[in-house]
């Protein structure tokens, strides 16, 4: 059994803090809103602390799960910051979707410090938290790695180092630059099927098990057809990572087209007022312009 601290109670922290507890190790959360912390500690019966500082104290791993580069920085070295509370020895494992750039400046720190610090960003969705069946994509120390898979199999189905600090950060970019691609080309042949007069949902039947078929395809396109787009990782966060993913490439001298102009496509879906729904939802852009 292990002390770890979690900071992050949101879809996705709240149930991977969740599988901790359910694996046998003692779990402190902190949320900037209190009131979910508690929430979760009264469902699975850890505990809450009021500061990211207090929740790594005496931990043996923290995890993280918040929002971006700036929410990482705060939870990790800001007033009161997890970094204050950690000791030489501790492994900081976190699951944000964040710039390689922001990894690798709190890998530096954390090892100046005498801690290890391990990227690991997730893809799998909310329904992957619950269910514990999230793909984790690794960077940092081999040592460090080891020492915090055993914890991350809790929540996770495949995990994998991908190589030094910011290698599990640039896999996840790879991870959105092909969601992206796979949910415009699925959005407009479901858009074409209507147009055409056919039947969508035997449209799919036929088509999914050959070679167009993909995980977007056989969780997404009942909703789609039934233009409901409140099931899935928000468009937001999308075009949040999307920017991360166009930033790096414009340093590492990538051409993404495709990826740019999907992006500009979540725009239009934002000027709908649909900044919450599903990453779909692109489909509904589509039926709003023909």
């Amino acid at each position: 059994m292990a002390k770890v601290g979690f900071l992050g109670m949101g879809v996705m922290g709240y149930p991977m803090a969740g599988h901790l507890v359910a694996a046998g190790h003692q779990v402190t959360v902190f949320n900037r809103t209190t009131a979910k912390a508690l929430a979760w500690a009264n469902e699975y019966g850890g505990q809450f602390a009021k500061t990211p500082a207090e929740a790594a104290f005496d931990a043996d791993f923290v995890m993280s799960c918040v929002g971006n580069d700036n929410d990482l920085r705060e939870v990790c070295t800001g007033e009161n910051g997890a970094f204050e509370g950690m000791r030489e020895g501790v492994i900081f494992v976190d699951h944000t979707t964040v710039s390689a750039s922001v990894t690798r400046d709190l890998y530096s720190n954390a090892k100046d410090r005498g801690f290890d610090f391990v990227d690991a960003p997730i893809s799998g969705g909310q329904a992957g938290a619950k269910n514990g069946v999230l793909s984790i994509m690794c960077g940092g120390d081999a040592n460090a790695y080891n020492a915090a898979e055993p914890l991350m199999t809790a929540y996770g189905r495949t995990i994998r180092r991908l190589g030094e600090s910011g290698a599990g950060q640039l896999t996840k970019m790879v991870n959105q630059i092909c969601i992206a691609g796979l949910v415009q080309g699925l959005s407009e042949g479901l858009h074409f099927a209507e147009k055409a007069g056919l039947d969508g949902r035997e449209v799919i039947e036929v088509i999914a098990g050959g070679a167009a078929g993909s995980w977007q395809m056989l969780n997404r396109y009942e909703t789609m057809l039934d233009d409901e787009f409140e099931h899935g990782f928000a468009v937001d966060w999308m075009r949040k990572d999307l920017d991360i993913c166009l930033s790096t490439a414009n340093e590492n001298g990538a051409s993404l087209p495709v990826t740019a102009l999907v992006d500009q496509f979540y725009k239009d879906v934002q000027k709908l007022g649909g900044g919450r729904w599903d990453t779909s939802s692109l489909l509904k852009r589509l039926r709003g312009i023909c």
